[in-house]
């Protein structure tokens, strides 16, 4: 498979498959295609697994499309403004937050996975429920606003503003922790929680938390 991501406001991953070649993506990712593709959809590991895909914020049926001939195209875009990242699933399973992720060769694994405490899951901004990509070949995550990457060292630690964290590799620990103090609780306009990444692993943030841009734009809409 051969890949090219297009645009910059909005982008897109184009895909060139070859006979025989397969993709799958979220009911409603694909946004062109040339003919010679065959699409097929499915609950892809069963009835319990997507269940756990729509209780983290994906489509209860994944899309499979598989190439009739050679040199075919599909093309799977983002739904606002940031990046499409190309990820090499391999050794070490990366954790998604819910919607991120875009689409995958067929020989990625995608698992829904609760996170390792209920803190997390009540006040982390992402749910009991993440996303888990494991076996092998690539994947693409859909990133709000620009990417940014670090290789944390074991024990290293990060705190990120909740909704800012996109991916992470599973050796990093995911846990919430509250912002110190009172008058920064009130006044700091960051919120009571913040997410704590601890090392050894890379972690994928992003620079845009639209939920929070949503919802700022909701309250200037004029009401009555």
């Amino acid at each position: 498979m051969q890949y090219q991501i297009i645009g910059q406001t909005v982008p897109a991953v184009e895909m060139t498959l070859m006979t025989g070649e397969s993709v799958f993506s979220q009911s409603g990712g694909m946004i062109w295609q040339t003919p010679g593709i065959q699409m097929t959809s499915n609950a892809r590991g069963g009835l319990a697994k997507s269940i756990g895909r729509k209780l983290a914020g994906e489509s209860l049926f994944i899309a499979n499309y598989t190439a009739q001939a050679d040199n075919v195209k599909i093309a799977f875009g983002a739904t606002v403004p940031g990046c499409v990242v190309p990820v090499n699933v391999g050794a070490t399973p990366i954790i998604c937050q819910k919607g991120a992720f875009l689409c995958a060769e067929q020989s990625v694994q995608l698992d829904v996975t609760l996170t390792k405490k209920l803190a997390a899951g009540f006040f982390g901004g992402e749910g009991f429920i993440l996303q888990k990509l494991s076996g092998t070949g690539m994947a693409f995550l859909e990133i709000d606003g620009d990417m940014v990457t670090y290789d944390l060292a074991a024990g290293a630690e990060m705190l990120v503003d909740t909704g800012n964290v996109v991916a992470f590799e599973q050796t990093v620990n995911y846990e919430i922790t509250t912002v110190k103090g009172i008058a920064n609780i009130f006044f700091g306009g960051e919120g009571l929680f913040l997410t704590k990444l601890t090392g050894p692993g890379r972690i994928i943030l992003q620079t845009q938390n639209f939920n929070d841009f949503a919802g700022r734009i909701i309250a200037r809409v004029p009401r009555g």
